[in-house]
């Protein structure tokens, strides 16, 4: 157990003695419970546009641990006090960043601001004046080039992602990479909505609002090319291939890991493929704790699925690779590993000896298992997987 101060800061041209805030500083768990370390109204700020340092209680946290931060600005004047922020802004910090001082950004838009602009026209009574003010809005960094802002489908258009964020913050719909090759980065996200849909939403924000965000310790900066993709986003029958939402997230995820190869249009297979030791590291720098991992290019064997279904009893999350042509819906005939899934459930055999296992992929949690497979078809297509402790 321990108490900690906590801090951010603005970015403003008004002097700090006419300014206030409301901060609060929170997460929620799976369920969407939400627990605040602060949470006060109408703060003084220092002089250096620093927050005061907040208290918390004592509280018994790991410093990786991430918070959602959302302030609220007011402006005083001679009469009165009022809110210039219309809605919080919100941005993620780690519980560490909070303490040490760095939960602010040296980036001016990337932080809670307010500016006025500066001199006094003439009056009327002495021949009036003009004054132009010039306001410059940054241009959105996601726009897909056949879908550019202002057209109906643009995948990105604003209202399509508050919709979408919303439906994940529920869990009404899950990543889907339809046929983009993202597998590991939708096993990754998915995990992340179902335990911290907190994060989970606000990743997504700040990948539309800046084009990049980070996780933890996880950076996700797309290229260019990522952030301006070609490529059909709809069906012939007007129906999304892929969200401009699981666009982001999910190719945003794997192009901020390509050197070499660009993730900048929809059908850009060999970009997207993941090797365990990458999807390892992103679920460990965003906070993850791997206890277990069995994962190879060999078959794991009737052991390996043991060792996986005690820890998916016990809630942990396990991630495995597999050949899709274990589940319904896929052609593929090889036994090579191609795709990432994360169990919802343990592998279980029905009387019959046929495999069942409920599992998230493809944007859904089901069980995907091909119907009246026996153990040996199952092992024959599994190569392992790994074990983390869910993101508190």
């Amino acid at each position: 157990m321990a108490v900690y101060h906590l801090s951010t800061r603005i970015s403003s041209n008004v002097s700090v003695d006419f300014l206030l805030y409301d901060l609060c500083i929170y997460r929620m768990d799976s369920e969407r419970n939400r627990y605040s370390l602060v949470n006060v109204k109408q703060q003084l700020f220092l002089g250096n546009y620093e927050t005061q340092s907040h208290m918390t209680g004592d509280i018994n946290e790991s410093l990786s641990t991430i918070y959602i931060m959302e302030m609220k600005l007011y402006r005083k004047t001679m009469l009165h006090t009022h809110c210039v922020t219309s809605v919080p802004f919100t941005k993620m910090y780690t519980l560490e960043d909070f303490v040490s001082g760095k939960a602010w950004s040296p980036l001016k838009r990337e932080n809670p601001c307010y500016f006025e602009s500066k001199g006094t026209a003439k009056p009327e009574s002495q021949g009036g004046e003009t004054k132009q003010i010039k306001i410059t809005i940054p241009e959105r960094p996601f726009i897909a080039k056949e879908y550019p802002v202002g057209t109906p489908q643009d995948p990105f258009k604003k209202s399509k992602i508050e919709a979408d964020i919303q439906d994940r913050f529920c869990h009404l719909s899950y990543p889907s990479q339809s046929g983009a090759s993202v597998c590991g980065p939708a096993a990754f996200f998915y995990c992340v909505q179902m335990d911290r849909p907190d994060v989970y939403a606000q990743a997504v924000w700040e990948l539309w609002r800046y084009g990049k965000t980070k996780i933890g310790r996880l950076t996700i900066a797309p290229g260019e090319g990522c952030k301006h993709p070609s490529g059909m986003f709809y069906t012939n029958e007007g129906q999304p291939r892929i969200l401009g939402l699981d666009w982001m997230t999910l190719a945003g995820l794997r192009d901020s890991e390509n050197t070499v190869l660009s993730f900048d249009t929809l059908d850009s297979p060999l970009a997207g493929v993941t090797i365990w030791q990458t999807l390892t590291e992103w679920f460990e720098k965003a906070g993850y704790e791997m206890v277990f991992s069995n994962v190879g290019i060999t078959q794991a064997g009737v052991q390996g699925i043991r060792d996986l279904n005690k820890y998916v009893e016990q809630g942990y999350k396990v991630v495995t690779l597999i050949n899709d042509g274990l589940l319904e819906g896929s052609a593929n005939n090889t036994t090579l590993p191609t795709h990432w899934v994360v169990w919802d459930g343990s592998v279980t055999q029905d009387d019959n000896g046929y495999v069942n296992l409920k599992l998230f992929s493809w944007g859904r949690s089901a069980n995907w298992i091909k119907q009246r497979k026996d153990l040996q078809f199952f092992i024959k297509r599994f190569f392992g997987g790994m074990v983390f402790k869910p993101l508190k």
